[in-house]
């Protein structure tokens, strides 16, 4: 078995009396989607923040490529190759879809680029930008501004700009949420398309989505993950179906 590129152990994380993360442990393979479902106030958006960086534990350890980076922040988290999405949309509405994926790359890479200039000023990072949005299909909106996309399209420049920070692994809280029936369709197809080359941990709560997608689910309730399968074997555990499917949400 190819080593874990994510492991997580014991991960603890208090807020007053209340205990959000509970002995979370579960490791992710390189490869796939590697999808979180629980129920609203499981913790699922609070071990985000604590995998990204953007939230310190009180205990456990996270291990990224075989790097202990549970004292990381963010960027210096970011620079060794996790990358996040964020379950509000969050896009520079001002600025072009290009820019946008650009001023990803530039953070990457530490490019000399000035969002005022034009495009053809920087072409190298332009090229690294539009590659990452012909993948999530928005080549042909690389000079609109990002604030008259629709909530889908956002969705997937979202996507781009996390693509440009050349991630190993990505992180994506509730890519789906909001999304119409057509725009659903459509996202899912692009992380279809998207697992083939690189690995993907996955938040959401729309479960055809989750196991139309995921090759393995951590399931987590409370704080605490119940269980760690693949998609078939989630689906028929009893202690997961009293938990939070239920008999009818994944038949």
């Amino acid at each position: 078995m190819a080593e874990s590129i994510l492991e997580v152990q014991g991960l603890r994380k208090r807020f007053g009396a209340l205990t959000v993360t509970d002995d979370v442990s579960f490791a992710v393979a390189p490869g796939g989607i590697h999808a979180v479902i629980g129920p609203n106030g499981a913790g699922k958006t609070t071990l985000i923040h604590q995998l990204s960086g953007t939230l310190r534990p009180d205990a456990g350890s996270i291990r990224f490529a075989g790097q202990e980076v549970t004292g990381m922040g963010l960027a210096r988290r970011a620079r060794l190759g996790l990358a996040r999405s964020f379950q509000i949309t969050c896009v520079l509405p001002g600025f072009s879809v290009l820019e946008n994926a650009a001023l990803a790359v530039q953070a990457r890479s530490g490019s000399s680029f000035r969002f005022l200039r034009a495009a053809a000023d920087e072409r190298a990072l332009n090229e690294e930008a539009m590659a990452a949005l012909d993948a999530v299909g928005l080549g042909a909106r690389a000079a609109a501004l990002a604030g008259a996309l629709s909530h889908g399209e956002k969705r997937q420049l979202e996507l781009a700009i996390a693509l440009a920070m050349q991630p190993r692994l990505l992180l994506l809280d509730e890519p789906l949420a909001g999304a119409g029936p057509e725009e659903t369709e459509r996202l899912i197809g692009i992380l279809r398309g998207l697992k083939r080359s690189y690995t993907i941990l996955l938040v959401e709560h729309d479960m055809q989505a989750v196991f139309a997608l995921a090759h393995r689910i951590s399931v987590l309730v409370y704080g605490k993950v119940i269980a760690t399968d693949t998609p078939d074997a989630i689906r028929a555990d009893p202690a997961v179906r009293a938990a939070y499917l239920g008999e009818d949400e994944v038949a």
